[in-house]
């Protein structure tokens, strides 16, 4: 009997990829020297696709965030939305807990209904501390196990110096984070669920508030104020209280360069701003992210054990692109690509068989995983069987 033989071929050349959302790398030996001589305590510069950091000081310095802790209220809060715990058109009751936060706030009532889109706006443009509140509870049941979610979520991303004690920020012992934790937050919120920028970019807006003494229109204003200054100003979160000063995590967008800066307890609201849109500048005037033109999707074949198919079709499902900072253009970018050494069935579409790695002079600046492009399910005694007939059959 003639046995079929299938040639494979593990093509090895990717072309260079160089477009979205490699592993980021947050502290990429930057240095942490004050050359912006800035008056904030601490600050960063992030470029947001692929996460690098391109200026740093303080950066981990633990302080407290004020109300920039609603960017993690708000992170949890679209992903509730977008596992269906939550909708946009749920109506939110205000409680009595909720309606008695002190410090910004829209002035909810307790028993008074919105909807969650609403709450949304009231957190992102006001700072509502009561509108964070009633969120909170309404997504976990209570604030308190709503913040329980916030640090859980905090450590999978990798904060290390951040511990949430509120969700709102108002100034509470054992309550800090630091600007580049806030950078990394930041980057999840805005890149998983861009619309947060439908909200953070709005300059005023009002809300309707419909209580027992019956309805009455408030007023939304901005407190990022760069919104309405600034040229590509996206976003984000202000925040400021006595103790935590004035804090801003902004987020701008110029030419196709995303980034985040953020400064931590600047001495007024001012010079946090300046210190804010100035590092955006030298983001913009200094760096460029570069892009692969010619990505392809189809990368070869791999060999399966125990498999009804010998081999599985794999591809590189999402691109990968880097950030240089002017003067840098002819550096040095190369790439090497991994297999699992043994590939058994049964394989998962979307499974994960590899890596490719790219470095810069042997430094790593980032992943993307080599995924199966198909399901393969494991080899059965009757798969076998009718293989063999089909053998025989055409032999």
């Amino acid at each position: 009997m003639k046995q079929k033989q299938r040639i494979l071929i593990l093509i090895m050349v990717i072309t260079m990829i160089f477009s979205c959302f490699p592993v980021p790398l947050y502290a990429q030996e930057q240095k942490d020297t004050n050359d912006f001589n800035l008056q904030s305590e601490s600050a960063i510069l992030m470029e947001i696709s692929t996460g690098q950091v391109i200026y740093q000081y303080n950066a981990t310095k633990r302080l407290r965030p004020a109300s920039i802790t609603k960017i993690m209220t708000l992170l949890l809060i679209f992903e509730a939305i977008e596992s269906n715990k939550i909708s946009m058109q749920d109506e939110v009751v205000v409680s009595k807990h909720a309606a008695s936060m002190e410090g910004s706030k829209v002035f909810l009532e307790e028993g008074e209904t919105q909807t969650v889109d609403t709450m949304i706006k009231c957190i992102t443009v006001s700072s509502g501390n009561d509108a964070a509140v009633a969120m909170a509870e309404h997504v976990a049941g209570s604030e308190e196990a709503f913040v329980k979610k916030m640090n859980e979520r905090a450590q999978k991303l990798g904060m290390k110096d951040t511990h949430f004690v509120n969700c709102c920020g108002l100034d509470a012992d054992n309550h800090y984070s630091s600007a580049l934790d806030i950078a990394i937050m930041s980057r999840e919120l805005v890149t998983k669920h861009p619309k947060i920028y439908e909200y953070s970019s709005i300059w005023m807006d009002t809300i309707t508030h419909v209580t027992r003494r019956g309805s009455s229109e408030f007023g939304l204003s901005n407190t990022n104020k760069l919104i309405r200054h600034y040229k590509g100003m996206t976003g984000l979160k202000t925040g400021s209280t006595s103790k935590a000063k004035f804090c801003l995590s902004g987020t701008a967008k110029r030419n196709g360069v995303e980034l985040i800066a953020v400064a931590m307890a600047a001495p007024n609201a001012k010079t946090r701003n300046k210190e804010v849109a100035n590092l955006l500048n030298f983001g913009f005037s200094n760096c460029q992210v570069y892009k692969d033109t010619k990505t392809t999707e189809k990368i070869g074949k791999i060999k399966v054990a125990k498999g009804e198919k010998d081999t599985v079709e794999y591809t590189v499902p999402s691109s990968f692109q880097y950030m240089i900072i002017k003067g840098q253009e002819d550096i040095k970018i190369t790439k090497k690509l991994k297999l699992k050494e043994k590939i058994k069935a049964p394989i998962k579409k979307g499974q994960v068989l590899g890596q490719v790695s790219y470095y810069q002079d042997q430094k790593l600046i980032g992943t993307l995983e080599i995924k199966a492009k198909e399901e393969v399910k494991e080899l059965t005694f009757s798969h076998c069987l009718k293989k063999m007939w089909e053998a025989l059959l055409f032999s």
